[in-house]
């Protein structure tokens, strides 16, 4: 079977983070002569449709196909289909219950082959088990998407073996990870929700959801990764070895947006206005100059915090892009912004964008100095593209490793002083983190005195644009991965 011949489905999990990475992961395998299809629900479709239609059109070998969301049937509010539009992340677990009645009618299309042709793998997001047993039940390979960096999955592998993390007496004592390649501590506070749930009732339940997920992912066929060779070389090195080698890594990701439609319009085809002006504003700045600030998709700063960065970025007198997030807060931090006269007393040295961002094409851009990052692995490999220092805030899941890997082994960070997760839907009973001043001082710090970080930031940049180009890194683990299972499925053999 020839690479025209092979069909891959790609089952990406309802939420931007996860989306985008696989949106572009689905467009970079039909560029290979691979026909891919990717299952999406309808809202999604409409979401992230302009970049898909567009890859379509140009004639390249990429399908859609929409399968209906039972948001109500699962108390959800209508229309909400992805876990960014979760009114409250108490309903976490109803989302997930959700996405699992996808199985049944995908096993029926492809049970009546309908899906055609008959896909040679299942590609899905690691976080959705029950595709497990969709491929085993068709005989298809089973190979996960892991939205993280090789230097977590190592971490975590080993944090699950060895359970030192359970011997710790207090939360924020420091510890050594064990068997990295480096020496790096890290306290249970500031571990991932496998081994740090939290005190509330969602979260331990959200931990049952999580050890499935752990259990099921063992069992696949093969990992890939948005990540690249040159970054965490000895890292992926020895996930590899776990793993038997069938781990490709094949970003960045980000990097295979070519115009700054497709750059635009990862997040939502709605931004071109805000994308306008924020480029013009950026236009006005000089070089290197201007701070962009933005803590996630899903982060969900408390207002006081919020107030925190914002008064922070002002006193450090830098020019500052911030995204205004807040989730269900949003308005209580808008009140705040109007009443305190911030937006007035900045205007004209600061940007507020609210809402989606179109952050690769703001981080491209000349003007851009540093990225204030909550270190999610998507945000964290554009910074790294980008060749910009980062300031980084991690603030859940596992943003404390990300920030380990760019402070401490890549060298192209500092940390802003965050102690501790955010659990989500447990925000507004955790302790400030994070005041004006500390934003303030590594603002300047950065902004100042960040020339070897910047040279570091320099090198990746270069390192991670190569990587994707003909014969690059990335390229070459691309065209393996597709060889593997090609092979396997001329074989015959059931996965």
């Amino acid at each position: 079977m020839s690479s025209d011949d092979l069909h891959f489905l790609i089952i990406p999990l309802m939420c931007p983070g996860h989306l985008i990475p696989m949106v572009e992961m689905a467009r970079l395998l039909s560029h290979h002569s691979v026909t891919t299809t990717i299952v999406i629900t309808p809202r999604n479709v409409h979401r992230y449709g302009a970049i898909l239609h567009r890859a379509i059109a140009s004639g390249l070998p990429l399908k859609i196909l929409e399968l209906p969301f039972p948001a109500s049937e699962h108390g959800l509010p209508e229309g909400c289909e992805s876990v960014d539009d979760l009114p409250t992340f108490n309903l976490s677990k109803n989302f997930f219950d959700a996405c699992a009645t996808l199985q049944k009618p995908l096993e029926h299309l492809l049970a009546a082959n309908e899906v055609r042709p008959r896909p040679g793998c299942i590609i899905s997001d690691k976080h959705l088990p029950w595709t497990a047993d969709v491929a085993k039940r068709f005989g298809i390979p089973w190979v996960v998407f892991d939205g993280m960096s090789c230097f977590t999955q190592l971490a975590t592998h080993n944090l699950c073996g060895s359970k030192v993390h359970e011997e710790v007496e207090d939360d924020s004592d420091p510890f050594i990870l064990p068997g990295l390649p480096d020496d790096i501590s890290m306290t249970k506070s500031q571990l991932p929700g496998l081994f740090n749930p939290g005190s509330g009732a969602k979260g331990k339940e959200m931990k049952s959801v999580r050890e499935k997920i752990r259990a099921t992912e063992l069992g696949a066929y093969g990992t890939l990764i948005n990540s690249f060779e040159e970054m965490e070389t000895r890292y992926i090195h020895e996930f590899k070895k776990l793993k038997q080698g069938k781990v490709w890594c094949i970003g960045p990701f980000s990097n295979s947006n070519k115009s700054d439609l497709d750059r635009a319009q990862r997040g939502t085809e709605d931004t071109i206005i805000t994308n306008h002006d924020c480029t013009k504003w950026l236009d006005s700045q000089p070089d290197r100059s201007v701070i962009y600030a933005c803590l996630g998709s899903l982060t969900r700063l408390t207002p006081p915090q919020f107030i925190e960065l914002a008064l922070g970025l002002e006193d450090s007198q830098s020019p500052f892009i911030l995204v205004v997030k807040g989730g269900t807060r949003t308005q209580e931090i808008d009140k705040w912004l109007d009443v305190n006269g911030f937006e007035s007393r900045v205007k004209g040295r600061g940007f507020l964008i609210r809402g989606w961002a179109s952050q690769v094409l703001i981080l491209s851009h000349r003007a851009v100095g540093a990225f204030l990052t909550h270190c999610g692995w998507n945000s964290t490999i554009e910074g790294v593209c980008a060749g910009v220092p980062m300031i980084t805030w991690p603030q859940f899941a596992e943003q404390f490793f990300n920030e380990r890997l760019v402070v401490q082994v890549l060298g192209v960070g500092v940390g802003v002083g965050a102690q501790r997760v955010m659990h989500l839907g447990e925000e507004d009973e955790a302790q400030m983190q994070v005041k004006r001043v500390d934003v303030c001082r590594i603002v300047k710090m950065v902004m100042d005195d960040g020339e070897e970080i910047r040279k570091k930031a320099e090198y990746f940049k270069e390192m991670a644009k190569k990587a994707m180009e003909e014969g690059g890194s990335s390229q070459v683990n691309l065209t393996m991965f597709i060889e593997d299972i090609r092979q396997h499925t001329n074989k015959g053999v059931v996965g």
